[in-house]
């Protein structure tokens, strides 16, 4: 069976690689407002002012308060060079950007989830969690999004890949990196992660402490001159956008401007202690939250200022918090249909995490029960990280704001355990029940 491992994984490779096409063309050569990737709409415009020359900046007024021909640092500028970058190349045809992604995420995300499945867990692990991912409808069908989503994921799978490498090097693998290129591999990978998406940011401080520990337990030198090379490459990649920001608006912004809307519009008052995931429009939306005397701020400024404001929230009335941020669990772990979603949806959502919801609790569940071993152990081990990233991660999004498309790169670490569960009820329920051949001559 080994033997046949690394053409079972080819296999899964490739239709990975064929879905995601497939869902390229079907997504097209436009951009259109399909559930869950409005988002695409504002890269794709973005992209065409960058390459027009009018810079990071929208010709209409456009989310989140964002004036006409203002300064913008509200989206990812990596992701929007890659975009812009596309189009420079080959004209504006979003279809084509769509197949890059499909092609390059298409491989190395199930590739990425099967290193982690074996080092974690063994190869069975690992090519079924790599299965489930290639058909995860969620996957298939951001990988053809115009949106950070994709390659964000990718990018953490990486680094929780490289993380993993560096405190227990695969057997046999020659030769070790260094200190020099393992610092500046795994700073660049974290860098992207963090370039795509800003909230990954604050995962990192976790991922140093758990390599600094687990290189400390085991006596295996010292990790922070690799990990001071990791932080000095990610501040390099994060400078030069802060410097353009400060250029534009007078005003430290570290990468981008969410954060703020995002907290003060997730936690306002009016949700009461029942969240709402999309503001319905007869509700006003999400700009009419604004107060009135705070529209003519430039988008840091505000930004900054409705952060301020969502954290009083919080701190006027620390009750209702609480109960508002359990109430974002549900639309956070959603997996059944609505009325309120379209069959698109619907069917993504239940033919994805729903489907692998019962295997990857169960797998979470038998990951904890495994055989005990001393604490010291466990916090050093690889599954101790993915067990951290599930937590970490869900609380941030718990604690303010919380979409299905947030809870993604925790689905890419979940169906890990989803496979870890079909893997075990093989060897329980069916390979141990299967009569034994008679040896030849007996």
């Amino acid at each position: 069976m080994k033997k046949k491992w690394p053409r079972i994984l080819t296999v899964i490779l490739a239709l990975s690689v064929l879905v995601r096409v497939l869902a390229a063309f079907y997504l097209g050569d436009t951009v259109e407002d399909l559930p869950g990737t409005n988002d695409q709409i504002s890269y794709h415009a973005l992209a065409r002012r960058v390459l027009g020359g009018h810079g990071f900046s929208f010709g209409d007024p456009w989310w989140p308060l964002t004036a006409e021909n203002a300064p913008t640092a509200h989206w990812s500028y990596l992701y929007t060079f890659f975009l812009t970058g596309v189009y420079g190349l080959f004209g504006v045809h979003p279809v084509i950007a769509r197949l890059i992604q499909a092609l390059l995420v298409g491989a190395l995300h199930p590739y990425l989830v099967y290193r982690l499945g074996i080092r974690v867990f063994n190869p069975r692990v690992g090519l079924l969690a790599a299965a489930f991912t290639a058909f995860y409808a969620y996957f298939i069908y951001y990988s053809a999004s115009l949106m950070t989503e994709p390659f964000y994921i990718t990018a953490i799978l990486g680094a929780f890949s490289l993380a993993i490498d560096w405190v227990i090097p695969e057997t046999g693998a020659q030769p070790r990196a260094t200190v020099v290129s393992r610092g500046i591999g795994f700073g660049l990978i974290l860098g992207v992660a963090i370039l795509l998406r800003q909230i990954f940011l604050l995962m990192v401080p976790l991922i140093f402490l758990w390599i600094w520990w687990a290189k400390r337990e085991q006596h295996a030198g010292s990790a922070i001159p690799g990990l001071m090379l990791a932080t000095l490459v990610i501040v390099t990649m994060i400078l030069p956008f802060t410097i353009y920001n400060y250029s534009r608006f007078g005003r430290f912004v570290m990468l981008n401007t969410n954060a703020g809307y995002a907290f003060y519009w997730g936690n306002h008052p009016i949700y009461g202690t029942s969240f709402i995931p999309i503001l319905p429009e007869e509700m006003g939306g999400y700009q009419s939250l604004v107060p009135v005397e705070l529209r003519g701020l430039d988008e840091a400024a505000l930004d900054q200022e409705l952060l301020r404001r969502g954290i009083r929230f919080v701190t006027a009335d620390p009750g209702r918090y609480i109960f508002l941020s359990l109430s974002r669990i549900p639309a956070y772990f959603m997996f059944w249909p609505s009325a309120e979603s379209g069959s698109i949806s619907n069917l993504s959502r239940v033919g994805s995490f729903g489907l692998l919801l019962p295997l990857m609790v169960y797998g979470l569940l038998r990951s904890f029960s495994s055989p005990a071993s001393p604490l010291n152990q466990y916090l050093v081990s690889p599954l101790f990280l993915l067990h951290l990233f599930i937590l970490i991660y869900t609380g941030i999004h718990i604690l303010s704001w919380a979409l299905i498309r947030y809870r993604l790169p925790v689905d890419a670490i979940l169906v890990i355990f989803a496979g870890y569960a079909g893997e075990y009820l093989y060897r329980r329920f069916i390979r141990l029940r299967q009569p034994v051949k008679p040896q030849a001559g007996l």
